[in-house]
């Protein structure tokens, strides 16, 4: 029985090495990555230049596994897109979720991560959550992001005051200077309500998920003409989520599962 076992497992084995070396048969030997480095906990940059995060160690996870060799650069938000169309690097690991309307210019592979979106608001603030009741205030966020065009689209009486990174935002509401934020509730909850800046403020409202703006969860991001490379992240992320992998990077992080519905 054992030895049944144990062959069955062998054949199982090699049946997924066969067709991850399929996927990946036609990737280059290194691959450049582009990031934001400014998104904690997912990615940012420490005080060496080096950049870590969940997103840092799941994308060098996924790039021994199809045995590419991988480096990391940075680049701000609302340049991350028109970087990987100029070619300065071949994908981009950094929360970019998975829309319609960027799949019109780029491509992506299945999703590695999907959270909701939330506001953040002072404790003591009085806003409801919703269209009236956020009419005549000031709501921060990234530019250039889901969070961005859903303000713009369902709160017309919001003044959005755009920022070109989250920590941005965070020092602005913490000062008073805008009075909420929206953005990705597991990084709001680690990037700030979890930092002594954040003392005195909380997530408030429903969860946000509408595929029409916040999409279908982060992907990995190649040029149109690199499909090859976002299928083999595809079978990447399958991979690791089935030997543990991914699960042990995601609790490293944020002491749960990420991956979402």
């Amino acid at each position: 029985m054992k030895t049944s076992f144990a062959a069955a497992l062998s054949g199982a084995i090699a049946a997924l090495t066969f067709a991850f070396s399929a996927a990946a048969q036609n990737l280059p030997d290194t691959l450049v990555i582009g990031t934001e480095g400014a998104y904690p906990p997912f990615n940012f940059t420490e005080s060496d230049g080096n950049v870590a995060g969940f997103e840092i160690d799941l994308g060098n996870a996924m790039c021994a596994h199809i045995k590419v060799e991988c480096t990391w650069v940075t680049q701000d938000w609302d340049g991350i897109i028109p970087g990987l169309q100029a070619k300065k690097y071949d994908a981009i690991i950094a929360s970019l979720y998975i829309t319609d309307e960027r799949r019109k210019v780029i491509a992506f592979s299945d999703k590695y991560y999907n959270v909701p979106s939330r506001f953040v608001v002072p404790t003591d603030s009085t806003l409801e959550i919703s269209a009236a009741g956020l009419s005549g205030t000031v709501v921060g966020t990234q530019r250039a992001t889901s969070f961005e065009r859903y303000l713009t689209a369902e709160m017309p009486e919001v003044e959005v005051r755009l920022y070109g990174t989250m920590d941005e935002a965070y020092l602005d509401l913490a000062s008073g200077r805008v009075d909420a934020v929206l953005g990705d509730v597991v990084a709001l909850q680690d990037g700030f309500l979890g930092t002594p800046e954040g003392a005195g403020f909380e997530l408030r409202g429903p969860e946000f998920t509408n595929p029409e703006y916040f999409g279908y969860g982060a992907g990995v991001a190649v040029r149109q003409d690199d499909q090859a490379i976002a299928d083999a992240f595809s079978e990447t992320i399958k991979a690791l989520r089935e030997n543990g992998t991914y699960q042990e990077i995601s609790q490293k992080w944020f002491g749960l599962d990420v991956y979402g519905n």
